[in-house]
C-alpha cells in the first residue's frame, strides 16, 4: 500500500491542477487529503516517483509569458554613395519597393534609391525636374512616407528644417520623382522641425500625419490634394524609453541612444534607437488614442549588436510590408570613414500580420 498527499482546492471542493492556479490563490485555499492505493512492484514505484518529481518541479516554476525577441537580419541590398551622398537617412516601404534617402555631409544634396524587395535590385532614382540624380531641397531627409492619391504615387519627406520647407511632397513615376509641394510645420504658432513622419489615415478630404521630434510625437493634417500650406500640429504623446525592456531587460544607457525615423503599422509604431554598433527597435501600441507618456510593449523587441560592423550599426528607418515583414535601412561601418556597407535589410522570423 502506498500513501501520498493529494491537494484539494477548498473553494470548489474538487481536485484542480496546481500549476494552472498557483498564481491565482493562496496557500490557505489548499487542503491536504490522504489517499491510498495498492501498487504493483517496480513499474508503479518508478511511476509514482516520476509523478512526484514532476509535480514538485511544476510547483516551483513560475508561470511567465514568453516575450518575442528578434536579433538576426538578412541583407537584401547595399546602397551606393552617388553624388557623395554617403549617409543613409529616411526610409519607406511600399508594396513592391523600399525607398532609401542618403545625404552628403552638409545636407545640400540628397539621393533616393529604390530597392525591389523580392530580389534586391536597387536603382538610383532620377530627379525628373532637371534630369540629375539628386535633389537640393530635401535637407537631412530624415524620414519618408508613401501615399497614393487619386491614382498617383507620392512621397513625403521631412527635412529636419523649420520654415517653408519643413515637409516636401514628391510625385514619383517609376524611377523618376518630381517636386510638387512644400509645407510649413508649426506648433503653438511657431515653426517646428520634425525628424519623423508617417501617415495614419486618409479620408475623402484630408490626409492625417503623425510627426516626431526626438521622443515626442505630434498630430497634423492636410487637405488631401494640397501642394502647399501650413500644418498646425497638436500634441500627441511622448515615449517612455527608460523603462522599455529589450529581451526582458531595460537598457542602462538608453538615454545615450540616438533617435532616428520610425515605422507605423496597424496603430503601432516601431521606433529605432542606436548607440555605436547596437541598434534596438522599441514597439508602442494603440497610438491613435495615446496621450501623455506611453510605455513600450515589453513582450516584443528587436536588437542588433554587430561584431561585423563594430564602429557603427545604425538603423535609420523602418517599415512593414504587406506581408508583415519588418524592413529597415542602415549606416554600417567597420571603421571610421567606411561608407561601403549601408544597406536594406529585414528581420528574420518576424511577422506583424
Amino acid at each position: 500500500m502506498v500513501w501520498f498527499r493529494r491537494l484539494t482546492y477548498s473553494r470548489f471542493g474538487e481536485v484542480l491542477p496546481f500549476l494552472c492556479l498557483k498564481n491565482l490563490v493562496t496557500a490557505r485555499d489548499w487542503n491536504y487529503e490522504t489517499v491510498s492505493f495498492t501498487r504493483r512492484k517496480g513499474t508503479m514505484k518508478r511511476f509514482t516517483l516520476f509523478v512526484t518529481l514532476l509535480l514538485c518541479t511544476a510547483m516551483l516554476l513560475p508561470i511567465t509569458a514568453n516575450a518575442a525577441y528578434y536579433n538576426t537580419y538578412n541583407t537584401v541590398a547595399t546602397l551606393d554613395n552617388a553624388n557623395n551622398c554617403y549617409a543613409a537617412q529616411g526610409f519607406a516601404v511600399g508594396s513592391t519597393y523600399a525607398y532609401s534617402a542618403k545625404v552628403n555631409s552638409d545636407n545640400t544634396k540628397a539621393v533616393i534609391y529604390r530597392t525591389k524587395m523580392s530580389d534586391g535590385t536597387t536603382t538610383l532614382m532620377t530627379n525628373g525636374d532637371n534630369g540629375s540624380t539628386y535633389a537640393t531641397y530635401l535637407g537631412h531627409a530624415n524620414d519618408l512616407v508613401l501615399s497614393t492619391i487619386d491614382g498617383n504615387y507620392y512621397m513625403f519627406v521631412v527635412t529636419m528644417n523649420s520654415g517653408s520647407v519643413s515637409l516636401v511632397k514628391l510625385k514619383y513615376v517609376g524611377t523618376k520623382y518630381y517636386k510638387v509641394g512644400t509645407y510649413t510645420i508649426k506648433y503653438n504658432g511657431s515653426a517646428k522641425s520634425m525628424s519623423g513622419v508617417k501617415i495614419t489615415k486618409k479620408d475623402a478630404k484630408n490626409i492625417y500625419f503623425l510627426f516626431k521630434s526626438g521622443g515626442t510625437f505630434y498630430k497634423g493634417s492636410l487637405p488631401l490634394t494640397a501642394n502647399s500650406g501650413t500644418i498646425e500640429v497638436t500634441d500627441g504623446f511622448k515615449l517612455n524609453i527608460k523603462d522599455a525592456k529589450v529581451n526582458g531587460s531595460t537598457i542602462s544607457n538608453i538615454t545615450s541612444y540616438a533617435f532616428q525615423g520610425f515605422g507605423y503599422y496597424n496603430n503601432t509604431i516601431y521606433v529605432p534607437l542606436t548607440y555605436k554598433n547596437i541598434s534596438v527597435i522599441l514597439v508602442y501600441r494603440n497610438v491613435s488614442t495615446a496621450s501623455g507618456t506611453i510605455n513600450a510593449d515589453n513582450n516584443l523587441s528587436f536588437r542588433i549588436t554587430s561584431s561585423t560592423f563594430p564602429d557603427l550599426f545604425e538603423i535609420e528607418g523602418v517599415g512593414i510590408d504587406q506581408e508583415g515583414k519588418l524592413w529597415f535601412n542602415t549606416n554600417r561601418r567597420t571603421k571610421p570613414g567606411d561608407t561601403a556597407h549601408d544597406g536594406v535589410h529585414y528581420f528574420n522570423g518576424f511577422n506583424a500580420s
